[in-house]
């Protein structure tokens, strides 16, 4: 069934690419062995940059050791000055199958040419039978009113939100394989990359590396990757509620989860994630970069099938989430304020 989906999908019936392990593994291991002798710090709310990593560091070895499989992650904080310091290194430099986290590069390779004056947000996309996916992944597929169009503004609030397959493809009609790479290579970016097919406007969401996706991440944030309209952009969609749910924001509260950006990415036995979390006053204390596959625990079979907020993986990272929010209650730093996000409002209709 996987195989079957993944060709339909057009989205990555590559083989990964060997994982490059790190000396930061053993130093991360090492960290986790000392801070977890320190159970006071399960209930502590930390006060301050070094406490938070400190805690962050002995919550991610409890539970990712409990979920089992092969980790692969970088978590950093910011420290008062907005300079940042890793909590997590696990691997940080393997080179990984990013699956849908590879949304964001893509998002922003199309986003950079609207920055350029190449795109316009309110540039429609045609939208015929022949480039639906019909999976059970995002709303494209759920339509069943084909020819039509949409934006690009719809296709990538599709794309970054529900995950929506359908919407790779349709930015691959603005944005060719071979450009995006172009466009992310020349931002610092060689490891995130996807992967060109014979059909130029196709391609698979290929690789990247943790610590590879915290830059990207910490410099969209920063405003050095895109324009101060897109970066704002980008990072709504990320922080919206209609976001992914099922791993670090699973255990937040509604105003809570949209202080966390967010994208998950899956396929096989791969469980991934990675994203921001923002104090209440909207600077970029958190980044996180969590790639996990391999053997979890429990039934391999039902995991292999399970894609949802039970499985180990998720259970692992929900369980971090916590620990993620919980420190940014009581620190900040000195980093450009991206935005406040406002706060959920429930609609009934009229």
């Amino acid at each position: 069934m996987n195989i079957t989906r993944r060709f339909a999908l057009g989205l990555g019936s590559v083989a990964a690419a060997s994982a490059v392990l790190g000396t930061s593994a053993a130093a991360a291991s090492a960290q986790a062995d000392e801070v977890d002798t320190e159970p006071e710090l399960e209930s502590l709310i930390p006060r301050s940059a070094d406490v938070a990593r400190r805690k962050i560091a002995r919550k991610y070895r409890l539970e990712t050791r409990k979920a089992r499989g092969s980790w692969s992650s970088y978590i950093g904080v910011a420290n008062a000055d907005g300079s940042v310091r890793s909590a997590v290194e696990e691997n940080a430099d393997a080179v990984v199958e990013a699956y849908s986290v590879n949304k964001i590069a893509v998002a922003v390779a199309v986003l950079d040419k609207v920055d350029r004056g190449l795109l316009t947000l309110d540039q429609r996309v045609d939208v015929t039978a022949a480039i639906v996916i019909q999976d059970t992944d995002g709303i494209f597929g759920l339509d069943g009113a084909y020819p039509s169009s949409v934006t690009i503004g719809h296709a990538l609030a599709a794309l970054l939100t529900v995950s929506d397959n359908t919407a790779v493809r349709l930015c691959g009609l603005v944005a060719p394989a071979l450009e995006i790479n172009e466009i992310l290579r020349g931002k610092g970016f060689p490891n995130t990359q996807v992967v060109p097919v014979a059909n130029p406007n196709r391609f698979f969401l290929g690789t990247t590396t943790p610590r590879e996706t915290d830059r990207l991440l910490r410099r969209l944030v920063a405003g050095e990757l895109l324009s101060p309209t897109s970066t704002a952009y980008l990072l709504t969609i990320l922080r919206s509620l209609t976001a992914f749910t099922d791993g670090i924001r699973l255990e937040l509260s509604s105003n809570e989860r949209l202080q966390v950006a967010t994208k998950a990415g899956w396929f096989d036995d791969g469980r991934n994630e990675a994203g921001i979390v923002f104090s209440a006053d909207g600077k970029p204390v958190i980044t996180y970069a969590l790639f996990a596959s391999g053997q979890f625990r429990g039934d391999a079979a039902a995991n292999l099938d399970n894609y949802g907020a039970t499985h180990p993986a998720l259970r692992a990272r929900a369980a971090l989430g916590r620990t993620l929010f919980d420190s940014v209650l009581q620190i900040t730093c000195a980093a450009p304020r991206a935005f406040r996000s406002q706060a959920y409002r429930p609609w009934t209709g009229a």
